[in-house]
Order: structure tokens, then C-alpha cells, then sequence
């Protein structure tokens, strides 16, 4: 390109056909479309090629030695392409307002919102919120499962893969793994949107999704989520899924052999005894177990 009008033709799509096929025959247009990409990366700052072009002859010819240069456009298209990279970096580092949360295998952790409401994260779970909208916007993105005790106010939203969980002020349990979701209320009133489905539930109530279908649960009375007292309790619960629970409680890889895993398990495992987890899994349902290595096996009790 000759001159600074034909790069801000190129940068509007004003230019001719003519003048497009002769750029792609040119050195120039990859770097061209280096600017533009970037540049589009971010809403704000915006990148001003028109400014950009006048600021960089006013401090070419601001120097005190008056010379008349020819511009090297070649050197401009790589300073503004490294100005756009600097101010896209820029724009998320500072006006980026997500904060994160995540939890490791066989670890929890306890999370205070910025309105003081709580949340405890369960093992390999993650928690996202934007802290500078909060004030306006409390909602949340959550991988994993956490329980929450939410502070009375405006509608607190918690979003997942598999639905939305909206509440204004009460204590609920989310989980939503792979092929499973669920929520418990176990204070106030918890409202669920599941797909074309949205469901009211008080205190006692489950509302649970298991291979794309919603199941019917009984009520319970307890007044928190058993993994808080490290254990993990399951109510005719697939044994894939249970085995998944130990696999994240436990930091363990876990096969089987000739086992349904569909079988549906009723029962709880400790957080804090390998081996008596194993058997309580194990042992209602006629199975056992071996360790190959890093790898435990589950099998039929009686076949080797």
C-alpha cells in the first residue's frame, strides 16, 4: 500500500476489486488483518485508525530536526498491530470483572459473596460471578456441586449446564456433574428451570435430572447436604454416578468388570477412609474389588 488513504479504504472495505487482488499479491495484508483481528477483540478501548495515523505523523514531524521522510508503513502496521495486542490485554485485565472459585480433587472450600451470602464449593467444582455487576446482577456460573446460604434481597440466580436455580433469600444444595442434576432446598423457596420445566420447591424437596430424565424423590429432613460432614449419601442413585462421587472425593481411578453400572445404589460412603468407602459401595451390591497399580477394579463377588 502507498499511502495511509488505501489502508483506511482497506480497513472501511471501500477498496475495488482491482485494489484488493493487487493487496493479496503484497507482503502487507497479513499484517493488515493482524490489526483488524485484534482490534476486534475488545469493545472498549477502541482502536481509532484515524487518530492513530495523525498522532503518528504529528510526532514524525514534531521532531526538531525538520526533515521530510517518507512514511515506512511497513514499521506502522507492526506498531499498530502491537498497540492493539497491548490494549486488548488491557481491557481484560481491567475491565475484566470475573472472579473465579475452584475446587481440586478431595478438597472444598468456603466462599463469602460480596452481599455475605455463603457458599461451599464440593470437590472439582468451579464458581464464577462478575463482582462488578453484583450490586445490580447477583448471578452466579457453577461447574460442579456447592451448597448455598443466600442473603434476603434482589433474585439470586445460580446458572449450570443443565438449568437455572433462582432464589431471593434461603439455603439450597446444587449439583450438576455429567448426565446428573439436582437441587435440594433445605430453606425458603427455590425456583428451577430445567429445560421447558420450572419447578417450585420448599424445603424437603428435591428436584433431581438423571440421563436427561426428571426422577421422582422422596422427601427429606435434613437440615444440610451430608457432604458438608464429609460424606457423600445417595437415595437410588445410579452406581456410575457413585463411582464418579469416589473417584472426586478420593483422587482415584476406578474400572469394572462385567458390572452393571446403571444398578441403582442407596447408601453413603465416608470422605475420610478409602478402603471403608470402597466396602460400602462394594459390599451392598455384591461386588468386589482389587487394586491393579493406580487403578481399582470393581467386579461380581465370586469372579475372579
Amino acid at each position: 500500500m502507498k499511502n495511509e488513504k488505501e489502508i483506511l479504504k482497506w480497513f472501511n472495505n471501500e477498496l475495488s476489486g482491482k485494489e484488493i487482488e493487487d493487496l493479496k499479491q503484497s507482503e502487507d495484508l497479513q499484517t493488515l488483518e493482524k490489526i483488524n483481528h485484534y482490534a476486534s477483540q475488545f469493545e472498549t478501548p477502541k482502536v481509532d485508525i484515524h487518530a492513530a495515523l495523525e498522532a503518528f505523523e504529528v510526532r514524525n514531524h514534531s521532531k526538531k530536526k525538520q526533515k521530510v521522510r517518507t512514511l515506512n508503513y511497513k514499521v506502522f502496521y507492526r506498531v499498530a498491530a502491537v498497540l492493539a495486542i497491548v490494549l486488548t490485554s488491557a481491557y481484560f485485565l481491567f475491565f475484566n470483572n470475573i472472579t473465579s472459585f475452584q475446587t481440586q480433587i478431595a478438597q472444598t472450600k468456603s466462599v463469602t459473596l460480596p452481599d455475605s451470602s455463603q457458599v461451599i464449593l464440593n470437590s472439582a467444582s468451579k464458581l464464577s460471578f462478575n463482582e462488578k455487576k453484583w450490586a445490580d446482577k447477583r448471578d452466579l456460573i457453577l461447574e460442579g456441586e456447592a451448597f448455598f446460604k443466600v442473603k434476603k434481597g434482589q433474585t439470586f440466580s445460580v446458572n449450570t449446564f443443565s438449568g437455572v436455580v433462582k432464589v431471593l433469600g434461603t439455603q439450597f444444595n446444587v449439583k450438576q456433574r455429567k448426565n446428573y442434576f439436582e437441587v435440594k432446598c433445605y430453606e425458603g423457596l427455590v425456583s428451577v428451570a430445567y429445560n421447558h420445566t420450572t419447578v417450585k420447591l420448599p424445603p424437603g424437596k428435591t428436584f433431581r435430572v438423571i440421563n436427561g430424565i426428571i426422577e421422582t424423590v422422596e422427601d427429606f429432613k435434613a437440615q444440610k447436604p451430608s457432604w458438608l460432614e464429609q460424606e457423600s449419601s445417595f437415595d437410588k442413585i445410579p452406581l456410575d454416578q457413585v463411582i464418579a462421587e469416589l473417584e472426586r472425593q478420593y483422587d482415584i481411578k476406578i474400572k469394572t468388570e462385567g458390572v452393571d453400572t446403571s444398578k441403582l445404589f442407596t447408601g453413603s460412603f465416608t470422605h475420610t477412609n478409602k478402603q471403608i468407602a470402597l466396602q460400602a459401595v462394594t459390599i451392598p451390591l455384591k461386588l468386589s474389588y482389587r487394586i491393579e497399580g493406580e487403578t481399582i477394579i470393581f467386579y461380581n463377588y465370586g469372579v475372579k
